[in-house]
């Protein structure tokens, strides 16, 4: 297997110190080892808290570094600790990694040997791009205070964040600061994006049961017709976003099933509707919560039937801080040249990496995974593959980012 080639990467020169191109030289020599490790666990994916392999083999590297490795804080997460000097600063960095329950279709000759589970999100390279910088910091970096290094599991809609907090993440390990990336296709590699403010959408889910009365197809009238009202609350619920809630405030709708009857000629007796819904304003999401719970209810009773609905609160609105997005926009300008740092807009999808940003200041930034056929396949895909040539960059960005910050 070859790997040399795939870590090459044309980091920007003119505006980086000698000290820079040192660290991305040092980066570039390490970066085969941690193809190879990425590669190693995209052959073996595993599902939320599922994660047994992986936080072994994470935990084995961290202590060969001379990292403490303390384990089981959200079942099968883990927090490496290396403290230099005698400094009082404190930084965390978090890197996820799970799999999804997607049969993998990349043709790859490291691809998962597990039926039905993949690395489709590249939390594969994420866990390697931070033992790749954790390596450096352990071996080659001084600075002064504390490196608290969080390997999470179950980031896909498990909250896995939120498990580690409750074990009592930033009481046993106080950060100042944390941090967390994630790969983008469609970002070239070589770049990093940030994005101040709100830059992941809040995820939240209902779910509803209509109640009704079965009848025979021929004799509807004997009934009461769930599929009905089912429709009617389809098509409706869009106009809450599109007549209750500001225009340049944004919302998302999306009913993503509905289970009701089994054969043609039966008016089924109930029916379950599964909605999705994110939103990037603690205000706007109070609202569609409420307008959902009333909406449906109403239709129910238009139509006769009994109704309930189960909304459940998922992630939060991921909220970047303004200091700590721009200490991270600065050491990436550093890094890669001001050219290669944009700013992204927000996005609908979520991350419980919010969890975290609830309770310490922090900013969580993207790193380019190529464009096209070089790692342009978007996330929860089964061709996607994450972008070995990303590697080398986000561990510079992380060496970087603990160097100067502890410095």
């Amino acid at each position: 297997m070859r790997v040399e080639n795939a870590c090459t990467i044309p980091f920007a020169e003119p505006m980086n110190p000698s000290s820079l191109a040192d660290l991305r030289k040092s980066i570039q020599t390490l970066a085969p080892e941690f193809v190879e490790i990425r590669r190693k666990i995209h052959s073996h994916p595993e599902l939320a808290f599922e994660e047994r392999r992986t936080s072994d083999l994470v935990a084995e590297c961290l202590a060969a570094w001379g990292y403490e490795v303390h384990r089981g804080l959200g079942t099968t997460g883990l927090v490496g600790t290396l403290k230099k000097g005698q400094g009082t600063k404190a930084l965390g960095i978090r890197a996820d990694m799970d799999a999804l329950p997607i049969q993998e279709r990349t043709g790859q000759d490291y691809a998962s040997t597990i039926p039905g589970k993949m690395h489709a999100c590249g939390h594969d390279g994420h866990t390697a791009i931070l033992l790749c910088a954790a390596r450096h910091l352990a071996e080659s970096v001084d600075f002064n205070g504390t490196l608290n290094l969080i390997f999470q599991p179950a980031e896909e809609n498990e909250g896995g964040a939120l498990r580690m907090l409750e074990d009592g993440l930033f009481q046993r390990f106080p950060c100042d600061e944390v941090y967390a990336l994630h790969n983008t296709p469609g970002l070239p590699v070589g770049q990093i994006g940030v994005s101040p403010g709100p830059a992941m959408a809040s995820f939240d889910r209902a779910t509803v049961t209509l109640r009704g009365r079965g009848a025979h197809g021929a004799m509807p009238h004997h009934g009461i017709d769930p599929m009905q009202c089912a429709a009617s609350i389809v098509l409706g619920l869009q106009s809450i976003v599109s007549r209750e809630i500001d225009a340049l405030r944004s919302a998302v709708i999306t009913v993503g099933s509905i289970q009701a009857g089994a054969t043609y000629n039966v008016v089924p007796e109930s029916a379950l509707i599964k909605i999705g819904v994110r939103t990037l304003d603690p205000v706007v999401r109070t609202l569609v919560e409420t307008r959902i719970q009333a909406f449906v209810t109403a239709q129910a009773q238009s139509f006769g039937l009994q109704s309930e609905v189960v909304y459940e609160r998922m992630y939060p609105v991921l909220v970047n801080h303004a200091a700590q997005t721009a200490r991270a926009r600065e050491a990436a300008i550093r890094l890669v040249g001001e050219a290669n740092v944009v700013e992204r807009s927000p996005v609908m999808g979520s991350e419980d990496f919010a969890y975290m940003l609830e309770h310490r200041p922090g900013a969580y930034v993207r790193l380019g995974n190529g464009l096209g056929e070089d790692g342009g396949c978007m996330v929860h895909n089964p061709l996607y593959d994450f972008n070995d040539k990303a590697l080398p960059v986000g561990a510079a960005f992380w060496t970087h980012l603990a160097q100067s910050y502890l410095a």
